[in-house]
C-alpha cells in the first residue's frame, strides 16, 4: 500500500514539474541557462527548450515574471521569496525577481461577498454599509474598499482584504511537491545540502501558511503600530478587529499618495528629501530598536498622507531579529561608520557567525577590503545594502552558515534603500543611519544596557536554580536507563523495526528510480 501511494505521488509530482518545465521553456526562461553550467545529461533538454521558446519572450525579468504568473499563485510567491535568497538563485536573478508583479486577476465580486458572509455568518450588508469592487488583487488575496456605519450614524471608509477561495488547498499541494523535490535534490547534491534547499522550502511553507491566516497579519499590524506609536513621522493603519477573521482583514482606509508617484508628491508640496530620510530611519528603527520590521517595503506598500507621514500597509511579510542579531547589525554599521574594522570582525566571532578556528585578523582584513573603498566615494555612491551583500559574500569564505533572518534584512534594506534613492538621489546613507545606530548603541551597549544585561542574567540564574531539582531528577532517570541498557542490551520495539524497514524500502525505491532516469537519459544521448 505504501509503495503504491509513493508511486502515485511521484507521478503527480512528475506531471506538475513537467507542466512547470513546459511553461518555463515556452516563456524562454530555460533558454537563458548556460549549457556549460548544467550536467551533460540535461543539455539535450535545454536544446529542446530553446525550440519551444516564444520568439517575443522579452528580457530575462519579463520572462521570469510571465512564467511564474502563468504557473499560478504558489509560483508567484516562490519567486518573491527567492528574491530574498540571492545565496540560492544568485544576485542577478534575485534582482530580476524583485520586480515580479504580484498582480493576479480578481476572483469576482460574488465570491468575495460569499467569503465575507461565511466568515462572519451574516449577510455582507450587516457587516459593511457599502461594499465596493476590488481595487487590487494579488496572489493570496484581493482588497476591496468598503464603508462602515457606526452606531452614532457616522460613516468611515475601510480596506477589506479577502483571502482567495481555495488558495490553501492549492498552496498545500504545490508546497508538498516542492518539499519532495527538495528532499530528493539534497540526497544527490552536496551543493543543495550546503544551501539547505529543504529549509528554504520549509521557510516558504511557514511564511505562506502565516500569510493565509489574516488574523496573524492583523496582529502584525497592531504590533507594528504599538512599536511606532511615538514616531511622529510614521503611521500604521488601525485594525477593525470586529470585522476581521481568518479569511477577512479590515483596516483603516488610507487616502494618500503612493511613494512611487514622485510627480504627485511634488505637486502636493511634500519634502522629498525629508521623506527619503523618514523611509530609511523608520526601517532601521524597526529592525534595530524593535526587532520587528516590515519585510516588504516596496513603493506599492508605502503612502504619504496629508500630514506628510509615511503610511505602511500590507503586513503579511514581517521579519524578526533577536537581540544578538540587532547588536550584530548595530555594531557592524557603526564599525563601518567609524572605520573600526577590527571591532567589526570581532562582532562576527562573538555572535557565533564565524567559526572560532578562523583568524580575527584575517577576517578584519577582508572587511577592510570592503569598507575602505566606501569611504572614498560620494554620498550617492554609498550603499548600505550593497555593503551587507558584500559582507555576506565574504563571510562565505570563512564558513559562515546561511542566516535567513540576516538575508531577509539585507534584501529588505536593498528595497528600502532603492525607495529612498528615488526620492533623494544624493541621500547620504551613513549620515542618515548614524543617529539611529548611535541611539541604539547608547541604549543597549552603554551603561544602561549593561545594567539591563546584568538584571537579565540574574533572572536567568534564578530560573536555573529553580529548575535544579527537576534537572537532577531527569539526570537520575537517564543514568538508570543507561545502566539498564548496559546490563540487558539495547532493545528495539517492533514499531522501530517496522520503521527501519519502511525507510530501507523508500531508499531502495529512490535508488531504482534514479537508475531508470539515468538509463533513459543515456538512451536520449544515444539517439541525439
Amino acid at each position: 500500500m505504501f509503495g503504491k501511494t509513493l508511486v502515485i505521488l511521484v507521478l503527480i509530482d512528475a506531471a506538475r514539474l513537467a507542466r512547470a518545465g513546459y511553461v518555463f521553456a515556452r516563456e524562454g526562461v530555460l533558454s537563458l541557462v548556460n549549457p556549460a553550467l548544467v550536467p551533460p545529461l540535461a543539455r539535450p533538454g535545454l536544446r529542446i527548450a530553446r525550440l519551444l521558446a516564444r520568439p517575443d519572450a522579452g528580457s530575462r525579468a519579463a520572462r521570469l515574471s510571465a512564467a511564474l504568473s502563468r504557473l499560478g499563485p504558489t509560483y508567484v510567491k516562490l519567486g518573491q521569496f527567492l528574491a530574498t535568497r540571492p545565496d540560492v538563485v544568485g544576485a542577478s536573478v534575485a534582482r530580476d525577481l524583485e520586480i515580479l508583479q504580484d498582480r493576479m486577476p480578481a476572483f469576482g465580486h460574488d465570491l468575495a461577498e460569499a467569503t465575507v458572509a461565511d466568515a462572519f455568518d451574516r449577510p455582507v450588508k450587516d457587516t459593511y454599509s457599502w461594499f465596493g469592487p476590488p481595487v487590487a488583487a494579488a496572489s493570496i488575496a484581493e482588497v476591496h474598499k468598503a464603508d462602515v456605519t457606526e452606531r452614532d450614524g457616522t460613516t468611515r471608509a475601510v480596506a477589506v482584504k479577502i483571502l482567495r477561495p481555495g488558495i490553501e488547498r492549492r498552496f498545500a499541494a504545490d508546497i508538498a511537491t516542492f518539499r519532495r523535490v527538495a528532499t530528493f535534490v539534497e540526497q544527490i547534491s552536496a551543493e543543495a545540502r550546503r544551501l539547505r534547499v529543504t529549509t528554504v522550502v520549509e521557510t516558504l511553507g511557514r511564511s505562506v501558511t502565516m500569510e493565509m491566516d489574516l488574523r496573524l497579519e492583523a496582529a502584525a499590524y497592531t504590533e507594528l503600530a504599538e512599536n511606532v506609536k511615538d514616531d511622529p513621522d510614521v503611521h500604521v493603519p488601525a485594525v477593525d478587529w470586529d470585522r476581521s477573521a481568518r479569511e477577512v482583514l479590515t483596516t483603516e482606509w488610507i487616502d494618500g499618495i503612493k511613494l512611487s508617484d514622485r510627480a504627485a508628491l511634488e505637486a502636493a508640496g511634500h519634502d522629498l528629501q525629508n521623506l527619503a530620510r523618514i523611509v530609511m530611519q523608520s526601517f532601521l528603527r524597526q529592525a534595530m530598536r524593535d526587532g520587528f520590521f516590515h519585510a516588504d517595503m516596496h513603493p506599492g506598500n508605502l503612502f504619504v498622507d496629508a500630514d506628510g507621514r509615511l503610511v505602511v500597509v500590507d503586513c503579511g511579510i514581517m521579519g524578526r531579529l533577536g537581540l544578538k542579531e540587532r547588536r550584530f547589525l548595530a555594531e557592524i554599521l557603526y564599525g563601518f561608520i567609524t572605520r573600526n574594522w577590527r571591532r567589526t570582525a570581532e562582532v562576527h566571532f562573538e555572535a557565533g557567525y564565524v567559526p572560532m578556528h578562523h583568524s580575527v585578523d584575517d577576517f578584519a582584513l577582508a572587511i577592510r577590503a570592503i569598507g575602505e573603498p566606501i569611504h572614498s566615494r560620494s554620498a550617492e555612491q554609498i550603499s548600505m545594502a550593497r555593503l551587507l551583500t558584500l559582507l555576506l559574500e565574504v563571510t562565505a569564505l570563512f564558513d559562515m552558515k546561511t542566516r535567513p533572518e540576516l538575508l531577509l534584512l539585507q534584501k529588505t534594506m536593498v528595497v528600502v534603500e532603492g525607495v529612498a534613492r528615488t526620492l533623494d538621489p544624493q541621500l547620504n546613507m551613513w549620515t542618515t543611519a548614524r543617529p539611529v545606530v548611535e541611539d541604539w548603541i547608547a541604549q543597549n551597549l552603554g551603561p544602561v544596557g549593561r545594567l539591563q544585561e546584568v538584571g537579565s542574567g540574574l533572572g536567568e540564574v534564578g530560573r536555573f536554580v529553580h529548575d535544579v531539582p527537576m534537572l537532577l531528577t531527569r539526570a537520575g532517570r537517564v543514568v538508570a536507563q543507561l545502566d539498564d541498557a548496559t546490563r540487558n542490551g539495547l532493545q528495539l520495539s517492533p514499531e522501530t523495526l517496522e520503521g527501519i524497514g519502511r525507510a530501507e524500502a523508500r531508499r531502495a525505491f529512490w535508488g531504482n528510480l534514479a537508475l531508470w532516469l539515468i538509463a533513459i537519459a543515456l538512451l536520449i544521448l544515444a539517439f541525439d
